[in-house]
């Protein structure tokens, strides 16, 4: 075997291997109503919403999702990688069986309302405590 030969086939084992990991990635667009809400992923914060979030976990991986922005409630919840049936990992799955592991993924997008924060009775009272601006009844 030439030394030319043996360098196409490490390109070639280099890209097959590369092309069935970038086909075991799953991406989810996280939106939120209202939007600009700070997204926390598995405990970091990653940034604002609409986030586009990828990942490379295996099947029934459970991802943590916390939203919150000021003047609204905390909002949690879990997102599961089993959402959407994914081809790659399927066709990959046939030569190389680990690929399996990838072959269900997220939703390519999803969408959470925050719902504003309730006025406490704290806030009530204070409300009934400030003076009127004058000229006002």
């Amino acid at each position: 075997m030439t030394l030319q030969s043996k360098r196409f086939m490490r390109l070639v084992a280099a890209s097959t291997v590369l092309q069935l990991t970038a086909g075991c990635a799953s991406t989810t667009l996280i939106r939120s109503e209202p939007g600009e809400a700070n997204l926390y992923i598995d405990g970091s914060k990653v940034g604002k919403t609409p986030y586009t979030y990828s990942d490379t976990k295996i099947v029934g991986s459970v991802t943590r999702i916390r939203l919150t922005k000021e003047g609204y409630e905390d909002f949690e919840t879990l997102m599961k990688r089993d959402e959407e049936f994914q081809i790659g990992p399927c066709i990959g799955g046939a030569f190389i069986w680990p690929v399996w592991l990838w072959v269900l993924g997220y939703k390519p997008e999803r969408t959470f309302e925050l719902a504003p924060l309730k006025p406490t009775r704290q806030d009530h009272t204070a409300a009934q405590e400030t003076p009127a601006a004058p000229g006002t009844t």
